[in-house]
């Protein structure tokens, strides 16, 4: 059992640093029923969040499944400096009106993923904003800028003249503080998050707090063109709070060689169900535009519920294939 768990848990990642300290709190917590934290920042930054958003929280359920206890940590305080990561400019600092309505509808979005009683929603406002002068002070020293150059993004920034405010040179180092006051177990992220991720384990060590977190990485979901990043600017995205039809609609449109992705990364499926569903569609047992559909219908679904979902498939299959008109029923 704690093997099959290692895999799921394992499962669709890009890089897992320190994979035996994951493997000692599983077995723990089903040798003793000892729980462990899984910590994962959201900065409120969009009130919507996307298929690309909900990878990272599909792992968060996984964990939840093996004994992991959710740290859900929105970025009240870090919001309003700006994630630098990936940015080519020092980004836009939201105001607290916009924070707090985003926070509403992550959290409401969220739990159509994760199990609310094995998870705390914790707020880096309330740490952080008390750290006051001296401990600001007390975390820089912790980094120096030619380390926080080998950062990718701020090196092609300095590289090419483009300005650097020195607030964005805090929030990694503010993100990896978080990791020090909660005292998380294990922290996950995106592969573009490694760089921050990493800085948790650093300042876990300096502070003394007696363990370093394990990190897992997972990969950034491609939109619906199956080459570019699912993002709202490329348009090759599918939104959480999108109708069901159009959820449903949304995955029959990828690629047969994208959809194996999806189940990867998205699926509830065990992976030797999956493994099972592929042999059968590359013997042609099952076609693959049966293995889209079942996707599809699990997807809207989780979103939504079976009833919609079921009611979203007729509406497609009505319109696309019968070539009858919409029924204009408002529930999808």
């Amino acid at each position: 059992m704690i093997q099959e768990a290692l895999k799921e848990i394992a499962r669709g990642s890009a890089e897992i640093i320190d994979m035996e300290r994951i493997e000692k709190l599983v077995s723990k917590y089903y040798e003793e029923g000892t729980t462990y934290t899984v910590k994962a920042g959201f900065d409120p930054t969009a009130p919507d969040l996307h298929l690309g958003h909900t990878v990272l929280l599909q792992k968060l359920a996984t964990f939840q499944k093996f004994g992991g206890r959710i740290q859900f940590l929105i970025g009240d305080f870090t919001a309003m400096i700006g994630d630098p990561t990936g940015k080519s400019a020092t980004r836009k600092v939201l105001s607290k009106e916009d924070i707090v309505k985003n926070i509403a509808s992550y959290t409401e979005q969220a739990f159509k993923i994760l199990d609310k009683e094995k998870t705390d929603i914790v707020y880096n406002n309330d740490w952080l904003e008390g750290l006051g002068a001296s401990g600001m002070l007390q975390l820089a020293s912790n980094l120096t800028v030619a380390r926080m150059l080998e950062r990718d993004d701020f090196s092609k920034r300095y590289a090419s003249n483009t300005p650097i405010a020195v607030s964005e040179f805090m929030y990694p180092l503010l993100q990896g503080y978080d990791s020090v006051h909660l005292k998380s177990d294990i922290e996950i992220g995106g592969t573009d998050q490694k760089f921050n991720l990493l800085i948790g384990r650093q300042l876990q060590r300096a502070y003394d707090v007696k363990k370093q977190q394990a990190v897992l990485m997972m990969p950034i979901l491609e939109g619906l063109d199956g080459v570019q990043k699912m993002s709202k600017s490329l348009n090759n995205y599918i939104g959480v709070m999108d109708a069901p039809k159009d959820i449903y609609g949304k995955i029959l449109s990828i690629s047969d060689v994208l959809m194996w992705r999806y189940y990867e990364l998205l699926s509830e499926m065990s992976l030797a169900d999956i493994a099972e569903l592929k042999e059968d569609v590359a013997s042609r047992k099952v076609h693959p535009k049966t293995a889209k559909e079942n996707l599809a219908l699990e997807l809207t679904t989780r979103f939504y519920n079976k009833e919609l979902a079921t009611l979203a498939k007729e509406e497609f299959n009505s319109v696309f294939k019968a070539k009858k008109l919409p029924t204009g029923d408002s529930r999808i």
